[in-house]
């Protein structure tokens, strides 16, 4: 097991030291209860939602219609440091104006010294995988985690002299904003992907007259179908015989729902299986060019291609593999079922059920358009480069959060020192 470094405070810099949060707590306090109903005015309640690790969301906030000895006892001011007790575990966010709020029960408010410690430095703290680690250990075992004001008063954290705090968080927090830059480019391409898929998949390239059908308004030359009369092949697969105990770390891909995406096969903890149960396991192999779609669980609806890198593979239960026959560029297809259209007939499938999931009868009856092969390959190409985009950006981000992760080990830990003879 790795060593705690956090643990070891004969190792940090001579200058640090070793502290409990409660050393540099000056106040603490849980959040109010209630159970009324959000107003259109008032005060606003921080809520565990509004805490984005370091900020608040301000906007994000409803209102309650609360008295003035309430809203005293409970109010947030400026400085004050959120933690979520409750669920998600290592949701935090700093008070940085004095907004009018007061903050809900699953909330503890700590206000620290600040002659000793930078909020945001312990927030950096708070975030890290030592922390993380204590706070783990409080389970105990528990599938849900609760921690109170004493738990966390209770962690040990390195204590760098107060300017080198504030020199480590210049670093960090120039690497947040990049990440920040990056998630606003995502945000700006997703938007473009959303608004181009609606106008391409209902309004076509070039069309000036259009008729209404059962999918809405669509141009007046396409035909609308059922999945079912353009497949040569449709059905889930299987698990093989021995479950995960099967599995390899190389071979032949084993496809499983969390790797179907929306519009992306995720690769990062694929599953991979022998040459010989892949050949022993016939009705669950996919070719390049099948549609995937997710039909149990939470992840209903979500779709995606088989790409050509793939040569071959196989998928469990919970994965429809839809071939198609050649009137279809399967792309188009895959956009068109992750469309707004697209999903509202799937999830429409739901409705008054009582466990989640699609059968092979539902699948083959949903409707989708027809057009022309070249339009449908042209529809594909514009769409393909936003996805493109977006995976580039995504790369960038990882990228940078990796960056961030290696930063936050070796700045919090005192095996890189920043600016020291400064401090």
């Amino acid at each position: 097991m790795t060593k705690n470094y956090y643990e070891s405070p004969s190792e940090f810099p001579k200058e640090w030291k070793d502290v409990k949060v409660n050393d540099i707590t000056l106040d603490h306090k849980q959040g109010f209860y209630t159970n009324q109903s959000y107003s259109s005015k008032g005060i606003k309640l921080v809520r565990i939602t509004d805490l984005l690790n370091p900020k608040l969301s301000y906007k994000t906030m409803p209102f309650l219609d609360l008295d003035n000895a309430t809203i005293k006892q409970f109010k947030v001011l400026a400085g004050d440091f959120l933690i979520a007790r409750s669920g998600a575990i290592g949701r935090y966010g700093v008070a940085t104006e004095d907004v009018p709020c007061v903050f809900a029960s699953y909330i503890i408010r700590f206000r620290f010294d600040s002659s000793r410690i930078d909020n945001y430095f312990f927030g950096y703290l708070y975030d890290s995988n030592a922390v993380a680690g204590q706070l783990l250990r409080l389970k105990h075992g528990a599938t849900n985690i609760n921690i109170n004001a004493q738990n966390i008063k209770s962690i040990r954290i390195p204590l760098p002299p107060l300017p080198e705090q504030k020199k480590i968080v210049g670093v960090l927090s120039f690497v947040d904003d990049a990440i920040r830059l990056v998630d606003l480019t995502i945000e700006r391409t997703e938007r473009l992907k959303k608004g181009l898929m609606q106008k391409l998949l209902t309004e076509g390239i070039g069309h000036m007259e259009f008729k209404e059908t059962k999918i809405g308004k669509i141009p007046k030359t396409w035909k609308v179908g059922r999945i079912g009369n353009f497949t040569k092949e449709l059905g889930s697969g299987l698990t093989p015989r021995g479950g995960s105990s099967t599995y390899l770390d190389s071979g032949v891909p084993f496809i499983r729902s969390q790797n179907v995406l929306m519009n992306r096969l995720d690769q990062s903890d694929i599953a991979f299986i022998s040459h010989k149960t892949h050949k022993d396991m016939d009705r669950s192999k996919v070719l390049p060019g099948d549609v995937l779609l997710n039909i149990t669980g939470a992840s209903i609806g979500r779709v995606t291609t088989v790409p050509e890198y793939i040569k071959e593979a196989n998928v469990n239960q919970h994965v429809c593999r839809i071939r198609l026959t050649e009137e279809f560029v399967p792309k188009f297809v895959n956009y068109y079922l992750s469309s707004h259209s697209g999903q509202r007939q799937i999830m429409s499938f739901q409705a008054g059920a009582t466990r989640q999931g699609l059968n092979y009868k539902q699948v083959r009856s949903i409707l989708v358009p027809l057009t022309s092969n070249q339009e449908q390959q042209d529809i594909v190409k514009i769409l393909a480069s936003t996805d493109n985009n977006l995976q580039l950006e995504n790369k960038r981000r990882e990228k940078l959060e990796r960056i961030k992760k290696r930063l936050m080990n070796d700045l919090l830990t005192g095996k890189r020192r920043v600016g020291v003879n400064d401090a």
